[in-house]
């Protein structure tokens, strides 16, 4: 099942380690300096791990209906692959015959990835709803562990520019104890009509443009009335 769902549902997460919270983080060390390693920090929340065990329920009948399917593309698919890989062997391949089955085969796993993405769709929007939920309180739970720690200064821990940090210097602790008060729980199922923000963002810069451009389209100059004599 996790085989299934890693090339849907990569979003970065699923493979950070629990252990990633309590390694060293690697900093320049300085007074009131600190870094933290954000997707770690998500990944082990408590909304985000308890939203993990959840889905595997709530959308369970997605879940299996996609493993069957994919089950069913790979039996389609095997007897062409033999048969194309075979005739690729040959002493004189007729490479006509085989680029009509590569495109055959071609054809049946991307449509067979497109159904797929299809019947997992709603498990998509499901983690893609949960992970705004999170991303929404990490400024406030990195603002408050700053805060409570003295910390004036917070880098990440993936930029490439930290070159060592003391463990004192860590505050994934911190921000993740933050995070889990002011998320406990996230929101399993998206309510109706919800898109991803990356949509809303798209949508509303298109709506600010077509009002601007209304807003500024030139108006239509005023017919002149004939004069009389």
């Amino acid at each position: 099942m996790k085989q299934l769902l890693k090339p849907v549902l990569a979003l970065g997460l699923m493979t950070a380690s629990a252990t990633a919270i309590t390694a060293p983080a690697m900093a320049q060390q300085a007074q009131g300096v600190a870094v933290v390693n954000i997707p770690a920090v998500v990944a082990n929340s408590n909304a985000y791990q308890t939203a993990q065990q959840q889905r595997q329920t709530t959308y369970a009948a997605q879940i299996q209906q996609a493993e069957t399917r994919q089950q069913q593309i790979s039996a389609q698919l095997k007897p062409l692959v033999d048969k194309f890989n075979a005739d690729r062997q040959a002493a004189t391949p007729d490479r006509a015959s085989l680029q009509q089955q590569a495109g055959q085969i071609q054809q049946i796993e991307q449509a067979g990835q497109r159904e797929l993405q299809q019947i997992l769709a709603p498990v998509v929007a499901s983690q893609t709803y949960v992970n705004e939920q999170i991303e929404d309180r990490l400024d406030e739970a990195v603002q408050a562990a700053a805060t409570k720690n003295n910390v004036t200064l917070v880098l990440s821990a993936s930029n490439g520019q930290i070159l060592f940090a003391g463990p004192t210097h860590n505050l994934n602790q911190q921000v993740l104890a933050e995070l889990n008060t002011l998320l406990p729980a996230a929101a399993l199922v998206p309510p109706q009509g919800w898109l991803p923000r990356e949509i809303r963002q798209q949508q509303a810069a298109q709506a600010a443009a077509q009002a601007q451009q209304a807003g500024t389209a030139p108006a239509a100059p005023a017919q002149q009335q004939p004069t009389g004599r």
